[in-house]
């Protein structure tokens, strides 16, 4: 068929299942369909479908909508033949503005997830504001109910009796005699009192005697000391942990002695509590801690196929195939690299070394990954030398245009940092001005620029790309020291705590401002598969339920940095010899 009867064809079949295609869209859907030359038609057809699964936001498609349904048949088809040269690791690597992030919210009703239709303001109403906590704590909420410790199970027998805690609303407290579970959010409604707040009340909340208990992979079993279980009914397996890991068996924790589970509690973050009303209409609580991590298949399941990460959904098939694919890529590799100052000599030195050492490896990483800040001086008012910062980005330019295999083979992303020149100091964080990155930009055209945070789909895999000063912040905002039972190390506990509560940050606002249309774009729900935290404490990695949690330190500070490998799922931390 000749290329204009094709074009008018796929033109028409778009219209039919009402699509409008832009003139770039159109090339490349011709471009795709000029790979199969005997199968026409059928690769139109399986393009069109694939485009109907897409979670798009206009029937009139550009050339982005349709490229990236186009690079997962092309994924797909290199799985079935590993010979093909349509793919690669950059058709692969899809990268995912924090804006573009579709918006979900729960309905307890019904109990099913709806997208958000319609544009997100930046400038959000009170209501914004109020909605940003309802739907934080209610994907808490719709999370814990579905754990087998905090159902109701529907035969109820007097083990499971003795196991079970049954969450009560904080307005049912009222006229309750005994003791009680209750969850919600860490308040402070007055000046120097907390409270715990739902969806129905708040209470304000006694913390001095609190005992914390431990979640080991939503598995345990928790004996209050006040409510010990028959041993002759109940003989759960014994305690098991070494190093501040725990293996994979359920744990109890005989509420004897005052323990402090793992995470920091800050305000804002949703807590379960059991304790019992007073007099003075104060819950004095026994024991607390955050809600259970919820497995990230059991998530996905439960979701029926939405897209929360926002890289689009894949078929179960595409799923295998791209499973296969991501095995087979043991030579991708990610370099990662924060606080990368442009202006200070010494770290444009080491980054020089850090370049030319991999630009001689057999196999270069397929993408560098450049966290600010770029600058050694916070780019805030008083900051006046954008001119110069632009010339420092060109002369970054220069510097990777002259490793000639790095430059052909290399993607580079480039992630805002807290002090980086921008409209606010607010999260997320829009990507870099392009009146900086341009020259840059004409030099490395494989350079991309994106938000902070930064998403990564690679193949099947979610990775997330956060920087923040968290750790320091996180360790000022706690009400309670941390435990020392489990791990002494900050980071540790800081991967417990945003894992545990589903959000890159959850501190207050006042602490840490958030786009309230837009904190939706810091969740981590379902769980994404590694976690990058780029924060300028020491470097460090830790595996937590089955996720790759790693910091690659300050480049600049300390000369280190990290390498990944998404097949493995392995972490290299990595630094210069001072």
């Amino acid at each position: 068929m000749g290329e204009a009867a094709m074009r008018k064809k796929a033109q028409k079949k778009f219209r039919i299942r009402g699509f409008t295609l832009k003139v770039d869209a159109l090339d490349a859907v011709l471009s795709f369909i000029s790979r199969f030359p005997e199968a026409e038609e059928e690769a139109l057809e399986i393009l069109i479908d694939g485009i109907e699964k897409e979670s798009l936001k206009s029937t009139i498609l550009d050339k982005e909508a349709v490229q990236t349904v186009i690079d997962l048949l092309l994924e797909a088809e290199s799985a079935i033949d590993p010979t093909s040269t349509s793919v690669s690791s950059r058709t692969a690597l899809r990268v995912i503005d924090a804006f573009v992030i579709p918006r979900f919210r729960y309905d307890p009703i019904k109990n099913v997830f709806y997208e958000h239709t319609g544009k997100l303001p930046i400038h959000g109403e009170a209501a914004d504001k109020a909605a940003l906590y309802r739907d934080r704590y209610q994907l808490m909420l719709q999370r814990l109910t579905r754990d087998k410790y905090f159902s109701t199970p529907a035969f109820v027998t007097e083990l499971m009796e003795d196991e079970s805690c049954k969450i009560t609303t904080i307005q049912s407290l009222t006229g309750c005699k005994g003791r009680r579970w209750i969850t919600g959010v860490i308040s402070q409604l007055e000046e120097g009192r907390f409270y715990l707040e739902d969806l129905t009340a708040a209470i304000a909340i006694d913390l001095s005697d609190a005992i914390s208990f431990l979640y080991l992979h939503t598995r345990f079993y928790l004996i209050s000391s006040l409510k010990l279980c028959n041993p002759d009914k109940f003989n759960p397996p014994i305690l098991k942990h070494i190093s501040g890991k725990c293996c994979n068996e359920d744990i109890i924790y005989l509420n004897t002695k005052h323990k402090i589970t793992s995470g920091f509690f800050v305000e804002n973050t949703v807590i379960v509590a059991e304790g019992e009303l007073q007099l003075d209409c104060t819950f004095k609580v026994s024991t607390c801690g955050f809600p259970p991590l919820e497995n990230r298949e059991v998530s996905v399941k439960q979701l029926m196929g939405l897209d929360f990460f926002g890289g689009g959904i894949l078929s179960a098939e595409e799923t295998l195939r791209l499973s296969e694919l991501e095995e087979m890529a043991v030579n991708d590799m990610f370099v990662i690299l924060s606080d990368v100052w442009l202006d200070d000599e010494e770290t444009m030195k080491k980054l020089a070394v850090v370049l030319d050492g991999y630009e001689s490896v057999e196999a270069v990483p397929s993408l560098f990954v450049l966290m600010g800040n770029f600058c050694s001086k916070p780019c805030n008012l008083a900051f006046h030398s954008f001119s110069d910062l632009r010339m420092q980005f060109k002369k970054l330019g220069e510097m990777i245009q002259s490793r000639k295999r790095i430059m052909e083979q290399s993607r580079f992303l480039f992630i805002p940092g807290p002090d980086d020149i921008g409209p606010a100091k607010v999260l997320p964080r829009c990507a870099l001005p392009k009146y900086l990155t341009e020259e840059l930009q004409k030099l490395v055209p494989n350079a991309i620029f994106s938000t902070n945070p930064c998403r990564i789909k690679f193949y099947t895999q979610e990775i997330v790309f956060f920087r923040q000063d968290l750790l320091y912040r996180m360790r000022r905002a706690c009400l309670v020291p941390p435990s020392t039972e489990e791990t002494t190390d900050p980071f540790e506990h800081l991967v417990a705590t945003i894992t545990h509560q589903s959000h890159l940050c959850p501190l207050p606002l006042t602490v840490e401002p958030i786009i309230w249309n837009y904190d939706h774009c810091l969740r981590l729900y379902p769980t994404p598969h590694t976690i990058v935290l780029g924060d300028k404490s020491e470097q460090k990695a830790f595996k937590y339920s089955g996720i790759t949690c790693f910091n690659p330190g300050s480049f600049s500070k300390d000369a280190t940095f990290a390498a990944y490998r998404p097949c493995t799922k392995d972490v290299e931390l990595s630094g210069l010899e001072s």
